[in-house]
């Protein structure tokens, strides 16, 4: 499939991001404390490098990977309690950053693919682009649960 000029720098950029985030997820993993966090951050980098693997098969004229919306990994995740209540140590207070960190950083990405979805015609493109952004949503979900799981968010309050 041949991409347009405009197609082709929104999947650059995409992929640029996604980048960003796999080295992101690397660093926080290597200064994690939690082996759960810990655990969490290499299986987003293994989602992530997925959606760097579908944006570069789409940029070289591949086919174009199907997929199916349906991926429940934020409703499903129950992280395991490392920190119990009233646990207050640095240790806590850096993991607490490191998945804030990345839930902004997922939020913005997700922001990246609902702005750039309409840019393409193609039909299998766009339903690419949103099942990687339901994944990005799904890895910022599954960060909050960490921290609300350790007493690090109130559940009583949205995605931060």
């Amino acid at each position: 499939m041949e991409l347009n000029a405009k197609e082709r720098q929104a999947l650059e950029n995409i992929k640029s991001e996604e980048i960003l985030g796999i080295d992101r997820y690397k660093k926080h993993a290597e200064e994690a404390h939690d082996p759960v966090l810990r655990d969490l951050f290499n299986n987003i980098i293994t989602q992530e490098q997925h959606h760097v693997d579908s944006i570069t098969q789409v940029l070289s004229g591949g086919d174009i990977p199907k997929v199916d919306c349906n991926d429940y990994d934020g409703r499903n995740y129950n992280p395991q309690v490392t920190y119990g209540p009233g646990v207050d140590s640095p240790e806590k207070t850096n993991d607490s950053y490191l998945a804030t960190d990345c839930i902004a950083a997922e939020k913005l990405v997700s922001g990246e693919y609902n702005d750039d979805v309409f840019v393409f015609g193609n039909s299998d493109i766009r339903q690419l682009l949103a099942d990687i952004q339901i994944e990005e949503q799904n890895h910022a979900e599954m960060l909050y649960k960490y921290k609300v799981a350790n007493g690090m968010a109130d559940p009583n309050e949205s995605v931060q």
